[in-house]
């Protein structure tokens, strides 16, 4: 029997990512996307071109209703989510001072709200021995200026994968973090000079960014057979930039 894996935010960057090498684990696949739908489509396109099977459903993970359909016509499709990947987020930069509470509140409705609304559906629906992740950031052992209100979302991720995890007691369902270093992503990329970029690069010994890929990798395993004595963790990986 085929197994299904929702994952949010999966129109591209790291969600993307995830997606293509889940639907090569073998998984069903639902790309979840906000606004365009021609990129999610795209690559559902791909997936079943691939030999995989995969829908695109549209949701704004900070609205209730959004995510009550999404996991709603994912089951209509592939049944009871066995993996749930909460890959959407955002992140402004704006200093503190500026006072700026609608952009504040506009992160902390998609980074944290979104991650307790489909917290809460994955708690109700994955199945008995199946997986939820969350992705965090490495950028909260740095408190970096301008970050502040993304460091405040992903700090209130990390706290919502540990109580998960412990009120998930009994049913063999893991809930783990991913903070990611730097990767390569539009998101990431977005306002940074080529010099800025070139010095997050020298921030960890290996000296690059991370690729989409390798986030992929590390929620492939935990998301697999051999992830499962995993648990309640937040799992770096950033190429060594020191936490």
């Amino acid at each position: 029997m085929t197994k299904a894996a929702i994952i949010t935010g999966a129109s591209g960057g790291i969600g993307a990512a995830v997606a293509e090498r889940l639907a090569k684990d073998g998984f069903a696949v639902v790309v979840n996307y906000a606004g365009k739908a021609a990129p999610a489509q795209s690559l559902v396109a791909d997936i079943k071109a691939a030999g995989g099977q995969g829908i695109a459903v549209q949701a704004d993970v900070a609205t209730v209703a959004d995510v009550e359909r999404l996991f709603k016509e994912s089951m209509e499709a592939f049944g009871k989510p066995d993996v749930v990947i909460h890959c959407a987020g955002i992140m402004p930069l704006f200093p503190i001072a500026s006072g700026d509470v609608a952009a504040f509140d506009k992160v902390i409705a998609t980074n944290l709200r979104g991650t307790f609304l489909v917290f809460a559906q994955a708690a109700q629906h994955v199945q008995d021995g199946g997986r939820i992740l969350a992705f965090s950031s490495s950028v909260l052992a740095k408190s970096f200026p301008t970050y502040g209100a993304y460091i405040a979302s992903k700090a209130g991720v990390e706290g919502l994968v540990h109580v998960l995890a412990n009120e998930l007691r009994g049913r063999n369902i893991t809930v783990n973090a991913v903070a990611p270093g730097q990767v390569q992503t539009d998101l990431f990329l977005k306002g940074k000079s080529d010099a800025r970029i070139d010095e997050l690069k020298k921030m960890n010994p290996l000296e690059r960014l991370g690729m989409p890929e390798d986030m992929a990798n590390v929620v492939s395993f935990l998301a697999g057979p051999e992830g499962g004595w995993i648990n309640s963790q937040v799992v770096r990986p950033n190429g060594g930039f020191v936490y």
